[in-house]
């Protein structure tokens, strides 16, 4: 078994494996998919399913195929098909030469449709939509037969394939299996298995005009793939027995379906339709918004591809549905970016301060730390200058009892500089804001330190005015001001919890020069701040932006210090 960068807890489905193994069902072979329907882009929920499934046949050394689900051409692009690519292959995972599509079996599925209806198993119903929802009933009241159930064999050959040859309008008819109207499992009431829909295709083009449901489409792939193990979310567990049904009725290979609880992720919501919804009102910028859970949101937020795989293995595998705190999806991109981000100094809020006896004249480079979690990471050149930068909340002018930092007579460390001292205070005539303080500096504290050995309480970072360069710094927060924005909220739209200030742009922020043509994407470490990166969309070399990506606030250790208490 490979090792991952976080060993995954044993859970209900590698026992079952297990015990597959130990019994060799399936011949010691071990085969997953991982099916999305390609007509959206990916989310963090999905990231789940992919490295459940790619993980489980990397450990086990079995196989995992990457098939799409491609059975409503309406809804379906090639863009999608090529995001969701690109994101398996982010995460770090490799499909191969098994690159599937449930169109490749298009066929084949028709057969075995053809199968069913020759075997009085499946019908050709003319009931509309609306009729068929009426007929199934409810979960107290039983279905009742559509009055074209008993059609003969032959007229619903005959219909079936005058509604393939494309005879027939969209919604005249559909292709119905014949299992149980009385079922208490509304899934078993003669479900629908294919619709006439005249529309395009992305693969097909117009070759079909009537095309499988999921439903019949997904079992049967399954079979014809060789899969073990056919892992799904949990709201397909009501859907396993007509999946068996199927598969028993056909008289093909068996795969085994297995459910697990997909991922319920604290302040966001899951649901596609709710993300569009997001992306159409242009509460975001679109699909690659960095507030959103989409895995190209979160790529350009700065989230990386092990802390989401860690992150995911952390959360382990359940039955039953449960909410995942986001600190702890925060605190394993942290683990991560701490060990690889280098530091550098950024000022978000600028507050201009004058060193009064530094000479006007000079500059000078001093050494600063690149990561001190890397040893080899090196060190780098910072330029320091009679004037610089701090944090405007870095200082206040009538500090209460525990605020350390800088205030007038008080000395602080400057990161990596010197200690320095307030002894004025300049404020706008106008509006009385501070914009400028007066300080004065300790020659001998060269890099930090008094050699006469006293402290001080705080470290500030700073960025040299005339040698740092401009940058926009956006600040994201969650999205929502409630755990479960898509809960039931006493009738509420799940649109009235957005949190207004999931975003918070700041124009006039300053950062070391060395970071002058960072490439887009690039990760760093404002020391005091947080974990940003460069934006791949609107940086550019002559206009920085960074987008934040976690704050360095670990609010998942408090949780679980919290919970041990």
């Amino acid at each position: 078994m490979s090792k991952t960068e976080f060993t995954p807890p044993p859970n209900f489905i590698r026992n079952i494996i297990d015990d597959d193994i130990k019994t060799n069902k399936w011949e010691g072979r071990l085969m997953t998919r991982f099916p999305p329907e390609p007509n959206g882009y990916l989310h963090i929920g999905h990231a789940k399913s992919i490295c459940l499934n790619f993980g489980l046949a990397r450990d086990y050394g079995g196989l995992c195929n990457l098939r799409f689900d491609d059975t409503n051409p309406t809804k379906e692009e090639v863009e999608y098909v090529n995001s969701i690519k690109e994101d398996v292959r982010w995460l770090g995972f490799d499909w191969e030469d098994r690159e599937f599509y449930a169109s490749d079996y298009f066929e084949q599925l028709y057969e075995f449709a053809l199968k069913l209806v020759r075997d009085g198993k499946a019908f050709v119903c003319d009931q509309t939509a609306e009729e068929i929802r009426e007929f199934r009933g409810t979960l107290t009241r039983p279905g009742k037969d559509s009055p074209f159930r008993n059609r003969t064999v032959e007229e619903n050959l005959d219909l079936f394939q005058r509604m393939k040859a494309g005879e027939f309008p969209d919604g005249a008819r559909v292709l119905r299996a014949k299992v149980d109207m009385t079922s208490p499992n509304l899934n078993m009431r003669d479900p629908v298995m294919y619709r006439i829909l005249h529309a395009s295709h992305h693969r097909t083009g117009d070759a079909w005009c009537i095309y499988p449901t999921y439903d019949f489409t997904h079992g049967q792939s399954d079979s014809i793939e060789g899969v073990t193990h056919s892992i799904c979310t949990l709201e397909f567990e009501d859907h396993r027995p007509l999946y068996d049904w199927y598969l028993e009725n056909l008289e093909v290979y068996h795969p085994r379906q297995i459910e697990f609880a997909r991922l319920n992720l604290a302040y966001t919501v899951m649901s596609k339709r709710m993300l569009l919804q997001l992306v159409q009102e242009n509460f975001v910028s679109g699909w690659d918004d960095p507030r959103m859970p989409t895995m190209v949101g979160l790529r350009r937020r700065g989230y990386t591809p092990k802390a989401l795989r860690n992150f995911c293995d952390r959360i382990g595998v359940a039955k039953k549905d449960s909410m995942v705190d986001l600190a702890l999806l925060e605190f394993c991109v942290r683990e991560d970016l701490n060990k690889k981000a280098p530091r550098v100094m950024g000022v978000l809020r600028p507050l201009r301060v004058v060193i009064e006896n530094y000479p006007e004249d000079q500059d000078e480079e001093l050494d600063a730390v690149n990561n001190p979690e890397d040893p080899d990471a090196g060190t780098r050149k910072v330029p320091f200058s009679r004037v610089i930068y701090i944090e405007k909340e870095d200082f206040m002018e009538d500090p209460p009892k525990k605020f350390f930092r800088l205030a007038p007579g008080r000395e602080v460390r400057l990161r990596y500089a010197y200690f320095i001292t307030c002894v004025g205070v300049v404020k706008d005539e106008n509006t009385g804001e501070i914009v400028e303080l007066r300080c004065t500096y300790d020659p001998a504290t060269r890099g930090g330190d008094a050699p006469d050995g006293r402290k001080v309480k705080a470290t500030l970072h700073w960025v040299s005015a005339d040698r740092s360069i401009p940058a926009e710094v956006r600040l994201y927060d969650r999205m929502f001001t409630v755990p479960d924005p898509a809960g039931d909220k006493e009738g509420r739209s799940f649109k009235e919890f957005l949190n207004s200030e999931s975003l918070v742009t700041l124009t006039d922020c300053r950062v070391e020069p060395g970071l002058k043509g960072a490439e887009p994407g690039a990760k760093v470490q404002f020391e005091r701040v947080g974990y940003f990166c460069v934006d791949a969309l609107d940086s550019s070399p002559e206009a920085l932006v960074f987008n934040r990506t976690v704050a360095l606030r670990d609010q998942w250790a408090k949780v679980r210090k919290g919970q041990k208490g």
